[in-house]
């Protein structure tokens, strides 16, 4: 969605636009470069996050050896908390873009075209006379609403989406993006570094204009990507009010703060075609809520997964992260029988896991729990670092007999047979993962993921 973004804001202006999904598209480093080779640009930008910090690099090396010239610039999360480190250790990279790419995209492209000095592009980090130099951050763009709708079709790939190898698009599928940012601090999110802890979101008359926009162009089912979707009820409630009015006729998948999750809120986004809802609810245990700077309790959260199910939410997922810095077994435990214990239907279960830009990583750091010289450019399992952590293989052990016996309990597989009979949308998920049972079964048994 990012480049989808930054390209529709570039292409505005007259700029040529090609975009590559290597991963959809299952591409090598050698297939991405023969892409770059027939596309042959003046710029190639990746869009960069942990789980690609290494492999990217390999791939700018391979077209700094065929063609010199061209610049290549690296953004998101990954690049704009570790901008002077790149540069320093791959001299194939020659600018970063930091926080939202869109308008500093633009900026610096003109700026090359026309050879101007890149000192004068706010929000980029560049080598200049043989030093580093970083320019002013820029603002935040305060009116998303001008952004011009992301054109999928340049993406030329279908998507879909999967929840331990289970897929659960089962009709043409795409992302959404209704606002931007988080007003809330969590410890292991690094949404608030990147854009300042504003949240800030699109009207409904805009959201409007792209889902009819999608829904012309065939798509059924649609994620909303947002950090958090329901802050405001009241546009939540409106927006629902409108896509009922103009029967629009999608399915629609988000997550919720168990603490922003209001029955009636719930209600409107039910009857408007939200079928699916995640929960972060992370832990049964309040001093690890704390730690983590959730600002929510064990109690909202049955108390929100209660709502969810009676307001007609289909699908309710709950995430959830052990493996904290001193979190103790019992803890763990805990929060492994109070994902069991609630009323949902997939529990995610992750090892916490510390990345650049987060409050926990830096608190590892801070600690001498993780040489930030060597690591920047993975991510870090805590209790694999963590001296007063139970041990990850032990977290992995207990993750792993979890889930056994959260899917084989009878009680557990009469519900989900009894909600499959009423739900058209059980029932296609269903038909679409026979065919993949065996990946779908290989998947669960590792039932473990970084947060």
């Amino acid at each position: 969605m990012g480049m989808l973004y930054i390209a529709g804001v570039l292409a505005k202006e007259g700029i040529d636009v090609s975009l590559l999904d290597q991963t959809a598209k299952g591409f090598s480093h050698e297939q991405a470069l023969s892409w770059v080779k027939k596309e042959d640009p003046n710029i190639l930008g990746f869009s960069v996050l942990q789980s690609a910090a290494t492999e990217t690099p390999k791939i700018a090396k391979l077209v700094k050896e065929w063609n010199p010239n061209i610049t290549i610039v690296m953004g998101n999360y990954h690049a704009t908390f570790n901008d002077k480190r790149i540069l320093r250790k791959y001299p194939c990279v020659d600018v970063i873009v930091r926080g939202e790419g869109e308008y500093t995209s633009l900026d610096l492209a003109r700026c090359l075209e026309k050879g101007g000095d890149m000192r004068k592009v706010v929000g980029i980090t560049f080598r200049h006379d043989g030093k580093i130099v970083s320019t002013p951050d820029r603002p935040l763009i305060k009116d998303i609403d001008q952004l011009p709708f992301p054109d999928r079709r340049l993406m030329n790939t279908e998507y879909t989406s999967t929840i331990f190898g289970v897929k659960v698009a089962t009709r043409k599928f795409t992302t959404f993006l209704s606002s931007r940012g988080c007003s809330f601090r969590c410890a292991f999110c690094g949404c608030r570094r990147f854009v300042g802890g504003t949240w800030r979101p699109r009207s409904v008359e805009n959201i409007m204009g792209e889902l009819q926009m999608l829904r012309s162009e065939g798509y059924e089912e649609i994620l909303l990507v947002d950090d958090n979707f329901t802050l405001n009820k009241k546009r939540v409630k409106a927006l629902c009010q409108r896509i009922r009015k103009e029967r629009l006729d999608i399915r629609l998948f988000c997550d919720s703060r168990v603490d922003s999750s209001e029955y009636d809120m719930l209600r409107h986004m039910v009857k408007a075609g939200f079928n699916s809802l995640y929960f972060g609810i992370e832990s049964a245990n309040q001093r690890i809520l704390d730690y983590y700077n959730k600002g929510i309790t064990p109690e909202q959260s049955v108390n929100a997964v209660r709502k969810a199910r009676k307001a007609g939410v289909d699908i309710i997922v709950g995430s959830f992260i052990v493996g904290a810095p001193d979190e103790t077994k019992s803890e763990v435990e805990n929060t492994l029988k109070f994902a069991q214990k609630l009323d949902i239907d997939i529990p995610s279960l992750n090892i916490l896991g510390a990345i650049t830009g987060t409050r926990v990583w830096s608190d590892l750091v801070e600690k001498g729990l993780i040489n930030e010289d060597e690591c920047w450019e993975s991510s870090v399992y805590v209790p694999s670092v963590s001296p007063n952590t139970v041990p990850y293989e032990e977290i992995r052990s207990m993750i792993y007999d979890y889930f056994r016996e959260f899917y084989l309990r009878p009680t557990e597989l009469l519900k989900q047979i009894t909600r499959m009979a009423k739900s058209q949308y059980r029932t296609a998920v269903l038909l679409t993962n026979i065919p993949r049972v065996n990946a779908i079964i290989s998947e669960i048994r590792r039932g473990v993921r970084y947060d």
